[in-house]
């Protein structure tokens, strides 16, 4: 059974690494690095990853180190943002939506993800005895809700 086990987790971390590869910095395309650097100079703990057709790459800003992970097409162009933002970084909309939906519930792991010029955030919410992952729009609109 262990040896059962061993196999399955080897083989799942296998298929893992085929999906995505991480590449040092110098060998990702000069377009991507030159637009990456323009719009995140100070970003730091940089690691880039080629997840099929996209160059994908994981660093920290801030003060805090707020988590940032961003997608390049192979043109360069930014196709996908996600940061890791604090409460106080939500919308008026979404933290009213919260109160009037989830009274009693603390947020945790509050991501803003940007793609295709549309905004969404994600927030996980919890409580004693429940935890949901809630996907809002700027406005405040619950778009999706899980119990986790």
């Amino acid at each position: 059974m262990k040896n059962l086990i061993l196999t399955i987790s080897i083989l799942g971390l296998s298929f893992t690494n085929i999906s995505a590869q991480d590449i040092h910095q110098n060998e990702v395309p000069s377009i991507i690095l030159n637009n990456f650097q323009k719009t995140f100079p100070k970003a730091s703990d940089i690691d880039w990853e080629i997840k099929g057709n996209l160059y994908e790459v994981e660093f920290e800003t801030g003060f805090l180190g707020d988590d940032h992970k961003v997608l390049y097409s192979r043109d360069g162009k930014l196709v996908r943002h996600e940061e890791e933002i604090s409460k106080s970084g939500l919308p008026k909309a979404i933290l009213a939506s919260i109160k009037r939906s989830f009274n009693g519930y603390r947020t945790d792991d509050i991501k803003k993800i940007t793609e295709g010029g549309k905004v969404i955030y994600n927030v996980e919410l919890k409580n004693y005895s429940q935890e949901w992952k809630v996907v809002f729009d700027a406005q405040g609109k619950i778009l999706q809700k899980r119990e986790d």
